[in-house]
C-alpha cells in the first residue's frame, strides 16, 4: 500500500495552464514611480511573512519575482499553486546539474526574466515586479535594498518540515489561494505523521551517517549537515540515529575525514553529491578497500539518496518522497519500498497536476536511486 494518500484534489496539468500575460494587464499593472522606485498599486492586503512582519502586498499580485540563493526551493513551491506560473515574470537560474524541472513543465518558462544567483536590486526592479519572494537570509542583501525602494518583499524559510507547512500556508495567502496552501500543508503533515507512526514500531534505530560527497577535485571531501537542517531531521523522522550531530551543531556543512567516519562506523551511510554522479561515487566507495571495512559497506547499506532533477534530501518539495524512501531504507520491514513508483505518480499528480504520461517523460526519465 502506498504511503501517499490517493485522495488528492485533481486539477489541469501545469503544461496546459501557462498563458502569456495580456497587453492590458501589462499596461494596467504596477509601475515604478519617480526616483525612489516606489511601486504604485491598487487594492492591497496584508500577509505575515517568515519574520512575522506584516507586509502590504497587491490584492492580486501579477508580476512576481523570486531569485537569489536557493531559489529552486521557492520556485518549485510556487509552482504547486494553480496559475502561479503565469504570474511569475522573473526567476533565478535553477540547475543542479540535471536541468530545470520547471522549464520542463512550463512551455513559457523561457519568456521569464532570468537572474543569476548574485542578482542585484536594480536588475529585479528592471522587470517592474509588484511582489518579490525571497529566502529570509537575503534580507540583509538584495531583499533589504528592494524594501528601501518600496517594493513589497515577502520572506520564506522552507527549511524544516514545520517551517515548510507554515510557508506553504503563507504562499497560499500571498497568491490568494489559502485553500490550496492549507491542502498542501496538511498533505505534508499527514504523510510525515504516517511515516513517524510506521517507524515508531521499530525495535531499534539504525546508527545512520549522512554524507555530502564532493569528488570534483583531486581530494575526496565529505561533509555532514548541521543539527538543524532538514537532512538531520529526516534521518530522525525516518527512525534513524544520526551519529554526526555532536560534530555539526550548527552553521553549515562540516567537513569530516575517513578516520572520523570509521570511528562512527555507522550501520547505514547515505550519500548525496548534487552536481556529481552520486551512484558512481557510491560504487567507487564500495569498491574501495578502505571503505570495505566499514559496517555499512559490509552490510550493503551504503546508499545513494534518490534524485530526479534535484536530490530528495533537500528542503525542496520532494523532501516528502525522500523521507518515505529513507524510512523504507532504514526500516524495510515496516515501510515497504514496493510501491515507490506509485508514490511518485501520486505526488506529482497532486503537486503539479501532471498526467502519468508527463511524469514518465519528465520525472522518470531523470530518476536515479530507486527501482523503475
Amino acid at each position: 500500500m502506498s504511503m501517499i494518500s490517493t485522495q488528492v484534489p485533481q486539477r489541469p496539468p501545469v503544461l496546459r495552464r501557462v498563458v502569456l500575460l495580456s497587453v492590458g494587464l501589462l499596461l494596467l499593472g504596477p509601475f515604478v514611480c519617480g526616483a525612489t522606485g516606489t511601486i504604485e498599486i491598487g487594492a492591497t492586503r496584508t500577509v505575515t511573512d517568515a519574520f512575522g512582519r506584516e507586509v502590504e502586498i497587491p490584492e492580486h499580485p501579477e508580476r512576481i519575482v523570486t531569485a537569489g540563493r536557493a531559489v529552486l526551493l521557492i520556485a518549485n513551491a510556487l509552482y504547486l499553486f494553480p496559475d502561479a506560473a503565469q504570474r511569475i515574470v522573473g526567476i533565478g537560474r535553477i540547475d543542479q546539474g540535471k536541468g530545470n524541472f520547471l522549464a520542463a513543465i512550463d512551455p513559457e518558462y523561457d519568456r521569464k526574466a532570468s537572474f543569476e544567483r548574485n542578482v542585484g536590486a536594480e536588475q529585479i526592479v528592471g522587470v517592474n515586479p509588484d511582489l518579490v519572494i525571497l529566502k529570509s537570509e537575503l534580507r540583509r542583501g538584495v531583499g533589504g535594498d528592494l524594501e528601501r525602494l518600496g517594493i513589497p518583499v515577502v520572506y520564506v524559510d522552507l527549511e524544516t518540515p514545520a517551517l515548510y507547512q507554515r510557508d506553504l500556508r503563507l504562499l497560499g495567502a500571498v497568491l490568494g489561494q489559502p485553500e490550496r496552501g492549507e491542502s498542501l500543508a496538511r498533505y505534508y503533515e499527514r504523510e510525515t505523521e504516517r511515516i513517524i507512526a510506521a517507524v515508531s514500531r521499530a525495535d531499534e534505530r539504525p546508527r545512520t551517517l549522512f554524507l555530502y560527497a564532493d569528488l570534483a577535485g583531486a581530494e575526496r571531501v565529505f561533509n555532514v549537515p548541521p543539527t538543524g537542517w532538514i537532512q538531520t531531521t529526516m534521518v530522525e523522522l525516518a527512525g534513524g540515529d544520526p551519529v554526526w550531530v555532536d560534530a555539526a551543531p550548527g552553521g553549515g556543512w562540516s567537513r569530516v575525514g575517513l578516520e572520523q567516519i570509521a570511528a562512527w562506523d555507522p550501520d547505514v551511510i547515505l550519500l548525496v553529491a548534487y552536481r556529481q554522479d552520486v551512484e558512481a561515487i557510491r560504487d567507487s566507495l564500495a569498491a574501495n578497500p578502505t571503505w570495505a571495512s566499514l559496517t555499512a559497506v559490509r552490510s550493503d547499506e551504503l546508499h545513494a539518496f534518490p534524485l530526479d532533477y534535484y536530490s530528495w534530501d533537500q528542503p525542496d518539495v520532494r523532501w516528502i518522497l525522500g523521507l518515505r524512501w529513507l524510512a523504507s531504507t532504514l526500516h524495510p520491514q515496516l515501510v515497504t519500498d514496493d510501491d515507490i513508483r506509485s508514490a511518485i505518480y501520486e505526488f506529482f499528480i497532486f503537486a503539479y497536476g501532471m498526467s502519468r504520461q508527463e511524469i514518465d517523460a519528465v520525472v522518470f526519465a531523470k530518476l536515479e536511486g530507486v527501482a523503475r
